[in-house]
């Protein structure tokens, strides 16, 4: 569905994109994660037909971006995480404007509010609303025109976590139906929970791309979490696993009665990308 060849993006001397190549199949939750700076929204702009590509190609659903973005446009639905609305207008307004320019029925409107528990405050002002509401309103938006492709940028952030529950029921259930999504976000465990693949961009480059577990597995570390009674304290501590020394200060303790807990960390994404990218995260 998704298709980048060689992409480079340069501003003036600076190397922003090296040489990007990936693609993701159709019905694929991808989660397109990095550190700013790391090329990661330069390379989103250039996907939705914003930017440029210096050199290189990118193709959604056989059609070539760069040259054929009013094309491209019908094919995508996109989400910023800055609202782009119309503050002064209802809900349903601002919906039904968009609907229009689609050549949408009114029937997909009211499907797409129900979907996201908007029918209720229809008729409220834009900008009256929450974040959490203002971020439902924009998914709504994106999805009118039923895209086959959904980008969505940090859908949930700063977001509480019933609205933000909400949002990725809401994003788990257009998945399943058949939408190819690219997920952007900060969030480790929401790209953990929702992404059928990850990319991890670092220094214009994709430095890892695979399954959440497949990553886990490869790049976090193994470690003991052990706490334990010294001197009268109790202590917390990460010791590597497999190694002879922690086996022998582990025996020590437990000859000694001085075991409190003890089990294996549990790898994460988050460990995964603090490996690839130095532990830069924002």
């Amino acid at each position: 569905m998704i298709v980048l060849k060689d992409v480079v993006k340069t501003y003036g001397e600076k190397l922003a994109v090296d040489h990007l190549s990936f693609s993701i199949p159709e019905g694929e939750l991808f989660g397109f994660l990095g550190p700013n700076g790391a090329g990661k929204t330069t390379t989103l702009k250039m996907m939705i037909g914003l930017l440029p590509p210096s050199e290189g190609e990118i193709w959604i659903n056989d059609i070539n971006v760069w040259q054929n973005r009013k094309a491209v446009h019908k094919e995508i639905g996109v989400v910023f995480e800055l609202p782009n609305l119309y503050n002064r207008a209802t809900i349903i307004a601002n919906l039904t404007f968009f609907a229009d320019l689609y050549g949408v029925k009114k029937s997909r409107i009211f499907e797409v509010m129900e979907g996201l528990q908007l029918v209720e405050k229809q008729n409220e002002k834009v900008g009256e609303l929450s974040k959490g509401w203002k971020q439902r309103v924009l998914i709504a938006r994106a999805l009118l025109h039923n895209p086959k492709v959904l980008f969505l940028d940090e859908p949930t952030s700063g977001l509480d976590p019933n609205t933000a529950t909400l949002i990725r029921n809401y994003i788990k259930n257009i998945k399943n139906k058949g939408t190819t999504i690219v997920l952007t976000t900060h969030d480790m465990n929401e790209a953990d929970e929702l992404s059928d693949r990850v990319g991890i961009m670092y220094n214009g480059r994709l430095a890892a791309i695979d399954t959440a577990e497949n990553l886990k597995s490869q790049y976090s570390k193994k470690e003991l979490f052990i706490e334990f009674l010294q001197d009268g304290h109790i202590i917390k501590q990460n010791l590597p696993m497999g190694t002879e020394e922690t086996e022998q200060f582990v025996s020590r303790l437990m000859s000694e009665g001085k075991i409190i807990n003890i089990n294996t960390k549990t790898n994460s994404l988050t460990d995964v990308f603090a490996s690839l990218t130095g532990g830069v995260l924002s």
